[in-house]
């Protein structure tokens, strides 16, 4: 009994530690305060100022479009990557996981630094061109794209690709039509992991980004260091809003999940 009321507690006082701070600067969010401490009254103002400020629009426009843009060049490279690992030989596909794995464990100010020094000092490319910052995200987020596709891969049977080539299909149809189907999901969510792996990241972004550019965390950063209070205090609105749509989606794909287990299961009692 006692064990039992320990682990739970221990689990709150852990929730408590997450999301009791996300949830304090929610319930600030809608006040007039001007720093955390005193509840002034509830107060929209930090929502209008986000949604009508051109600066702080500019920074969220340029931040999603960098994360899909990212995105989407990190789940082709981690998609043909993992299906490359899939069917190639033991060795082959073992150094590509292996090397796949040496950016996960990198520390991202050592693949920021890395990146500049490559494509800035020594290819000349300007960061005006904002080539090594999308170069930069792709490469913090591929990796994780091909560990996302990877289990579906393996799950999926083998013979199935030979099977579409015996019967006439060319390779790269049966890669299209029957392969890639299968593995939608670890697609779907690879590509999402990568969207909130740019959107989050900071310190890749400080090393590549051209001056004049910031992304939702090097914007936060440097407001805190002088910026407007009503510009920060629209960040309070700004974070509640982010952590909002990651419920919310998290909720979704979760319930879509259930659904279908309970249809497969009403399938198999059918059966």
């Amino acid at each position: 009994m006692i064990v039992k009321i320990l682990k739970r507690l221990f689990i709150i006082l852990v929730l408590l530690f997450l999301y009791l701070p996300i949830l304090i600067l929610a319930v600030y969010s809608f006040t007039s305060s001007t720093q955390i401490g005193a509840i002034r009254g509830f107060s929209l103002k930090n929502y209008v100022t986000l949604v009508t400020t051109p600066e702080l629009t500019g920074m969220i426009a340029g931040t999603i479009s960098l994360a899909v843009a990212a995105a989407l060049i990190a789940t082709v490279l981690g998609t043909m990557g993992a299906l490359g690992a899939f069917y190639s030989g033991r060795k082959m596909s073992s150094m590509i996981t292996t090397l796949n794995q040496i950016p996960v464990i990198n520390a991202d100010v050592v693949t920021g630094f890395s990146i500049c020094i490559l494509l800035v000092v020594a290819f000349h490319i300007s960061k005006d061109s904002y080539i090594p910052l999308l170069a930069g995200h792709v490469t913090l987020c591929a990796p994780f794209v091909f560990l996302s596709v990877m289990p579906r891969i393996t799950q999926m049977d083998p013979s199935i690709y030979e099977a579409a080539l015996d019967l006439g299909a060319t390779p790269f149809r049966a890669l299209i039509e029957v392969v890639i189907p299968q593995i939608v999901p670890g697609i779907i969510s690879g590509f999402a992991l990568a969207v909130t792996l740019s959107l989050d990241d900071y310190f890749i972004a400080t090393y590549t980004k051209p001056a004049t550019f910031d992304t939702i965390s090097t914007y936060v950063v440097n407001a805190t260091k002088g910026a407007q209070t009503t510009i920060k205090t629209a960040l309070w609105a700004l974070s509640t809003v982010i952590f909002v749509i990651v419920v919310l989606v998290v909720l979704i794909s979760n319930i879509r999940a259930l659904r279908s287990q309970g249809e497969l299961r009403k399938e198999g009692r059918n059966v």
